[in-house]
């Protein structure tokens, strides 16, 4: 299993997907479910931290055509 710090955006998110899936599937012990959900929430975050950082760039490349402009 890969470092979650290592994941792109799609890799963290199809690994989440799987992730819901099995927790909903249910059938695990507690501390597997458990250890499953610390998972998913990391993955979650680096999801996030992803799509902020795109959202950042959006921004700026905004913000520069903008003074471009002006």
């Amino acid at each position: 299993m890969k470092p979650i710090s290592e994941l792109g955006y799609e890799a963290a998110r199809d690994e989440l997907i799987e992730v819901v899936q099995q927790l909903e599937h249910g059938g695990l012990d507690l501390d597997s479910s458990l250890k499953l959900w610390e998972r998913g929430e990391q993955l979650a975050k680096r999801c996030e931290e992803h799509l902020a950082g795109a959202r950042n760039r959006i921004e700026q490349a905004l913000s520069s055509g903008e003074d471009d402009a002006g």
